[in-house]
């Protein structure tokens, strides 16, 4: 296993993260007991969660996959210093968690000990923020003009940035957070958390997970830049977009128990006509050199220059298994035209 550093940490981390959404819902106790260990036989030192698990979200899964998490460590104490665990605060929306409020400083307070306890553990290595308070561009909402910039009150969203960081600079300080990070965030949002970080002596970010895989790949070249030049460790979440480019939902097939098949919060944005080509033509790509479609997408974002560690998910252990030995491959230099090729036809699939 290969790993990489954190950001400006310290922390070195697996290239692989094991992620953790589907516990709770899509899997049990004992399903995501499994995958810790075949994780950990793997070599995988890196687990991400968030207080939102499971998904889709809802009242009746929020927490639970935190509670799986701690389950766990409650039986495995002596595996604790070894490993990263990640963790996120929700952001504004859910009307379920802390009645869909913004982030502050004094939610994030709340949502540390609240996570902690789920967790049965007395720190969190890495305390995200799972998306902004204002209005951004991810989740399908990249298009032109779906987000109004002009009309978005910046000057308040840097203010609520500072609080934020206060509100994180306690639980620093009280030893319940090691390091701090972002996801579905912006190039802005980023130098802003940076900027003032700097000028109020306060935590710096040293990480961000946005989506990124073969249909959707925006933040290369521009965010990915600032990455590396900062020290911000980049984590792709879905980099097989929501399962699509493994091929299994191909011409309206809808698996049972599958992600898709479930009712969705955002809707099923990834599924466009677009991403139906695309992926098709990604699955003829990985039957000529040889392996799945899965493991295509996943050692093609493994190779991304910039990329520090890769989430992955699955729902059975055939499912992880598969995923993780994609970073043992190679792509090959005919390979990796071969998928330039399309990813130039289909830039942005959906």
């Amino acid at each position: 296993m290969k790993f990489n550093p954190l950001g400006s940490s310290g922390l070195s981390v697996s290239e692989i993260c094991l992620g953790s959404m589907t516990w709770g819902l899509q899997n049990n106790q004992t399903d995501a007991d499994q995958q810790l260990a075949i994780a950990l036989a793997a070599g995988i030192n890196f687990i991400d969660t968030a207080e939102m698990y499971a998904v889709p979200p809802s009242p009746k899964t929020y927490g639970k996959t935190e509670a799986i998490i701690g389950n766990w460590l409650s039986r495995n104490q002596a595996k604790r210093n070894e490993l990263v665990i990640a963790t996120k605060i929700a952001g504004p929306g859910l009307s379920w968690v802390r009645e869909g409020s913004l982030i502050s400083g004094e939610s994030v307070c709340q949502a540390v000990d609240a996570s902690l306890q789920r967790l049965k553990t007395d720190y969190i290595d890495l305390f995200q923020l799972h998306w902004p308070n204002r209005p951004s561009p991810h989740f399908g909402k990249h298009w032109h003009n779906d987000i109004a910039f002009t009309d978005v009150d910046h000057h308040r969203a840097t203010e609520q940035m500072l609080d934020i960081l206060q509100g994180l600079q306690r639980c620093v300080d009280a030893g319940k957070i090691r390091h701090c990070g972002l996801s579905n965030e912006t190039p802005w949002g980023i130098n802003q958390y940076l900027k003032l970080a700097k000028s109020h002596n306060l935590p710096r970010m040293v990480s961000i997970q946005n989506e990124f895989n073969l249909l959707q790949s925006k933040d290369w070249p521009y965010l990915i830049e600032q990455c590396v030049y900062e020290e911000i460790a980049y984590l792709p979440w879905s980099p097989l977009a929501g399962g699509a480019l493994s091929g299994k939902y191909l011409d309206g097939a809808r698996p049972e128990g599958s992600r898709w098949s479930l009712i969705q919060r955002n809707g099923l944005f990834r599924d466009t006509a677009q991403s139906e080509l695309a992926t098709a033509a990604y699955c003829d790509l990985a039957a000529q050199h040889k392996i799945s479609p899965a493991q295509l997408a996943n050692a093609w974002c493994k190779q991304v220059n910039g990329v520090t560690s890769t989430i992955i998910g699955a729902t059975t252990p055939a499912q992880l298994n598969e995923n993780i030995a994609a970073f043992e491959i190679e792509l090959t230099d005919e390979a990796l035209t071969e998928i330039n090729q399309i990813l130039q036809t289909y830039p942005l699939a959906f």
